[in-house]
């Protein structure tokens, strides 16, 4: 059954989220406040690299299933559900998840909810905020307990949020259990085509939905910080990681999936999430429970200044070294330069004295936003021409597949550091190069 659907922000969750509406036969409208990024949207064009969504926003554009506007007004006439997909960025200065940009939603929408209407949260806020929110929903809108609101967090990787969103893992659906309403019934009819699938749906109170998704992105910033802990040792002690890594990883109970070690993760998700997730349990009174992830914060961090001091010993000193940064976005298949930390490593060569050329296939103009002091190239090689150094910093496949015997003839030296222990090491050596990876030697 197709459903008349609004999706709150248009950024990379709520875009992503609203062609995949559309995709799944319901009629659509994204709302933003922003005309530049509305217009855009209305002309097919979506505004951040995201593999498979421009095709798909734009079909269902040119099908009519889907539009854009900048008009809470016209939401509430046209639609019976609506999704908020608006950001918690962490709040200046402090840990905390700022949600104002929710609250702004529930302020401007529930006074226009003039008959039963479903809202279900898709934004990451912390536990408690649903339940304020509902509350606060009955008192200013006119349908008053006729509006219902539901928790349903996303679970999208950049890179794979089409997929993601078309066929997730799970469906999460939080409910006030004293006021349940038509929430579950709507959502079934929303997720019909994934339920059809046998995809699992789980139906939770609402603090348990808001702690879903900080828990599992907890949880796999803590298995990251881990193996690259261990990745320190190894470089102690002359182990190699990676292999260490295999080793443990044919646990059944552990797994080998996220102990890369490397740089470390970045985005608009992990940091943030989990240091909000640190602040809400202050707040509770239970900061103990989480004080270890002040520590996996602090080893994810420790990796980025890791690499430039590794960068400093194979020169001999940065200043006026020419290094080659490959890799500005926080991860391939993205654009996205929150918190990367490939940027944080380019940032600090070019602060101590490194003369440094960053390529990155998607990210360049992203980040010459926030360094514009550095140098940018159109392509790697372009990057790599004589340079003293080469350090892979994001796992694009460009990079991986780079040749190291061509590329020994463009740099003024042959030595790179493997900052996402991504390269066939063996071939970097034969060809002559000086390697170094993330908690290994030379091999």
């Amino acid at each position: 059954m197709s459903e008349r659907i609004s999706v709150f922000g248009t950024g990379y969750l709520g875009a992503t989220h609203a062609a995949g509406m559309a995709e799944l036969g319901h009629e659509v409208i994204g709302v933003d406040i922003d005309p530049a990024k509305i217009a855009r949207l209305s002309a097919g064009e979506v505004p951040f690299y995201e593999p498979g969504l421009p095709e798909l926003l734009k079909r269902h554009v040119d099908s009519g299933r889907l539009r854009f506007t900048t008009d809470v007004h016209d939401a509430a006439e046209f639609a019976d559900v609506h999704f908020i997909g608006v950001g918690t960025p962490q709040v200046r200065g402090g840990y905390a998840a700022d949600v104002s940009q929710v609250e702004s939603v529930i302020e401007e929408l529930g006074p226009l909810l003039t008959r039963p209407a479903t809202i279900l949260g898709k934004s990451t806020v912390p536990v408690g905020t649903a339940e304020r929110l509902a509350a606060r929903l009955r008192e200013i809108a006119p349908a008053g307990d006729e509006v219902d609101l539901g928790w349903n967090p996303e679970f999208l990787r950049e890179g794979f949020a089409v997929q993601d969103t078309l066929r997730p893992d799970r469906l999460v659906l939080g409910i006030d259990r004293d006021r349940p309403g038509r929430v579950e019934q709507v959502a079934r009819r929303v997720y019909a085509a994934m339920l059809e699938r046998d995809t699992p749906f789980l139906v939770t109170d609402y603090a348990t939905s808001e702690l879903v998704k900080v828990s599992a992105n907890a949880f796999l910033a803590t298995k990251i910080s881990f193996i690259n802990a261990i990745a320190e040792v190894c470089e102690a002690t002359g182990a190699d990681v990676r292999d260490l890594a295999d080793a443990i990883g044919h646990d059944e109970r552990i797994g080998r999936k996220f102990l890369g070690a490397g740089l470390g993760f970045g985005g608009g998700c992990l940091p943030k999430d989990i240091r909000a997730f640190m602040a809400r349990a202050g707040e509770l009174g239970v900061d103990q429970a989480l004080a270890f992830l002040r520590e996996v914060d602090g080893v994810n961090m420790r990796r980025r200044e890791h690499a430039v001091t590794l960068a400093e010993r194979m020169l001999g000193g940065l200043d006026g070294a020419r290094i080659a940064v490959l890799g500005a976005a926080f991860k391939p298949d993205s654009d996205d330069i929150r918190d990367s930390p490939a940027l944080d490593v380019a940032g600090g060569l070019h602060l101590r004295g490194a003369k440094v050329v960053v390529h990155d296939p998607e990210a360049n103009a992203n980040a010459a936003r926030i360094w514009p002091t550095l140098t940018y190239a159109d392509d790697a090689l372009e990057a790599c021409r004589d340079a003293e150094l080469v350090i892979v910093a994001t796992e694009w496949k460009q990079f991986r597949t780079l040749d190291p015997q061509a590329l020994t003839s463009i740099v003024a030296s042959p030595r790179v550091i493997d900052g996402r222990n991504c390269l066939p090491s063996e071939d970097w050596i034969e060809a002559g190069w000086e390697y170094r990876g993330m908690g290994r030697l030379a091999g």
